[in-house]
């Protein structure tokens, strides 16, 4: 049932909350939008932020969403730099950061998730950062170049395209990670040791169990990284990338149920049918496998805007997308589809050695996951086998003079 003239109000203007507010509108709604964002800047892309922006082609303007006098053209309430203190369900209103209140009948919670802090001495000095947003980024390029050392604190995938993004501005970059290997939470050991040994060619070091400790500094800023062993490692500046938590306090103090974020169905709705959730913040299913799970990516961000904006209006729900994701580290284009739940194979379609090849992740004869490195057809085709669950032949797909197309046939 639609109720266009609504009220919605969007906590969190990021890809999520902006591609619903804009959805809202292309999908016939009529009553007024509020959209909130702690950032002074519209929705923006944010993959850019670790590459592009670091290397100066891209700024606010290029990574917008849409323009600013979008939101007053369609009537959207745009309202920067303010954040939702507290939502009271039984009166539908928020208190935000600037006093003001809000009343709503719709509310979709899109806030996104944090960068991780390292609990640790120096922890605060100047020079140690993160990279979520686009002052940080704006920061961290104003602070990296020739002549400076960078030390990444984190061997997953924002590190690895930091430290390619350091490089290509001409700084040292020293990746400083914990686990015996780079990405061990998030990609198999083949696709690892090929980042690493990718990443040496082109003058990254590495330095991989290395438990960090605290940070040094002198006259409050950072000079170098302590590791537990009592190695310091010096440098100009820090970029800590060691995961990000939900920002679901907001909703789990309105006694909305969450479980490693805010939790919510196919149609992003929470434990309140008036409430929505989308984007990093959520914990969603995942039909595919069977779970609920909190992603955090671009695409996971656009499916949910058009899922929430679908059950608002009253449209027919989207048909389920297989999940992906990609990171760009100097000319390698790497494309990762579904997740590596349950695997009981990994197979290696193409060669590494020619930086062109697969990783194709099994459960049986189903496609779990594969991840792509310059290879569009394996994705493609890939996250065809993974939505649709077909059995496929493993010979065939091992073998790469037998067409992507007619493996997935």
């Amino acid at each position: 049932m639609s109720d266009l003239a609504a009220h919605v109000v969007i906590l969190g203007a990021g890809h999520a909350g902006g591609t619903a507010a804009a959805l809202l509108r292309q999908y016939g709604h009529t009553g007024p939008i509020t959209l909130v964002g702690a950032e002074p800047l519209p929705p923006y892309q944010r993959p850019p932020l670790s590459k592009a922006w670091l290397k100066g082609e891209a700024d606010a303007d290029s990574l917008a969403l849409k323009p600013l006098e979008f939101y007053a053209e369609h009537d959207i309430d745009f309202r920067p730099s303010t954040r939702a203190v507290e939502i009271n369900r039984g009166e539908r209103t928020v208190r935000l950061s600037d006093g003001a209140a809000l009343t709503y009948d719709k509310l979709i919670l899109a806030t996104g998730a944090r960068a991780i802090a390292l609990p640790i001495a120096g922890a605060d000095l100047a020079g140690v950062m993160f990279l979520r947003t686009a002052a940080d980024a704006e920061l961290l390029k104003a602070t990296i170049g020739p002549g400076k050392r960078l030390a990444v604190v984190g061997g997953g995938y924002i590190g690895l395209e930091v430290a390619a993004s350091g490089r290509a501005l001409g700084a040292e970059v020293v990746v400083l990670e914990r686990e015996p290997r780079l990405l061990a939470r998030v990609a198999c050991e083949t696709l690892s040791t090929f980042f690493r040994d990718y990443h040496e060619q082109h003058g990254v070091t590495f330095d991989l169990g290395a438990d960090v400790a605290g940070f040094e500094g002198q006259d409050g800023r950072v000079t170098g990284v302590r590791l537990a062993d009592g190695r310091i490692e010096p440098c100009d500046a820090v970029v800590v990338g060691v995961g990000a938590a939900p920002n679901d306090e907001i909703a789990a103090e309105a006694g909305l149920e969450t479980a490693r974020g805010v939790v919510v169905d196919l149609e992003a709705r929470t434990s309140d049918l008036n409430i929505f959730a989308i984007g990093d913040v959520a914990h969603r299913p995942m039909p595919i496998y069977d779970r609920m799970f909190r992603m955090e990516s671009v695409p996971n961000a656009l499916e949910q805007a058009k899922q929430v904006a679908s059950a608002i209006t009253g449209r027919p729900a989207p048909a389920g997308e297989c999940p992906w994701q990609w990171s760009d580290q100097y000319d390698l284009k790497l494309q990762i589809a579904g997740y590596a739940f349950d695997v009981d194979q990994i197979l290696v379609r193409g060669d590494p050695a020619a930086a062109k090849f697969a990783v194709f992740h099994l459960k049986g004869d189903q496609v779990q996951s594969v991840e792509a490195i310059n290879s569009p057809p394996e994705f493609m085709m890939g996250k065809q086998l993974i939505l649709s669950r077909r059995p496929v032949d493993k010979a065939r797909l091992a073998d790469p003079s037998i067409s992507m197309k007619e493996v997935a046939a």
